[in-house]
């Protein structure tokens, strides 16, 4: 009776963990899409609202989805803080809390560091220029992401169980 319960614990611990892996692959295009309609709401903000960068950051992080408002969040707060930061200082602290916890890759990690470069150093027309060119790597990005997730969620789900059935099966 002890073998089959050690036999189930290592069974749905390696299960979870597949599905663990599953999920960070099945949350990085959610996250990319939510970032990049939350970039366009910036845009708005920035060019047709006219919204200083602290205000329009607070107002995106109010509607946009939950996976990245924490990012314009933190930004607007560390920006609204008038401690001294720059823009683009500001939105790397808000990044560098955020990234952690999130799903992006390194590579979505360096679109957004660019797009921080360029926050607050410019013209409303320039801004925007910057944040029309990180929408368009982030929707590339997105579409690889889903293809990632098409190809993997399915494999990393059903592999985690199968390598605890395979363990159990070697070890007894």
């Amino acid at each position: 009776m002890l073998k089959f319960f050690g036999a189930a614990m290592v069974i749905a611990a390696s299960g979870l963990s597949g599905l663990a892996v599953a999920g960070s692959y099945a949350r990085r295009p959610r996250e990319l899409r939510a970032l990049r309609s939350a970039l366009q709401m910036l845009e708005t903000e920035i060019m047709y609202g006219a919204t200083r960068l602290p205000e329009a950051l607070d107002t995106v992080a109010s509607r946009c989805d939950q996976l990245v408002g924490p990012l314009f969040k933190q930004a607007g707060v560390e920006l609204a803080a008038m401690s001294g930061v720059s823009a683009a200082e500001a939105w790397e602290k808000a990044l560098a809390k955020y990234y952690p916890a999130s799903a992006l890759k390194p590579s979505d990690h360096s679109i957004l560091i660019g797009l921080g470069r360029s926050l607050g150093r410019s013209d409303c027309a320039d801004q925007v220029k910057h944040l029309r060119l990180a929408m368009e790597q982030v929707a590339q990005e997105a579409a690889n992401a889903e293809e990632d997730a098409s190809r993997n969620v399915k494999m990393w789900s059903y592999l985690g169980f199968l390598g605890g059935l395979v363990f159990v099966l070697v070890a007894y």
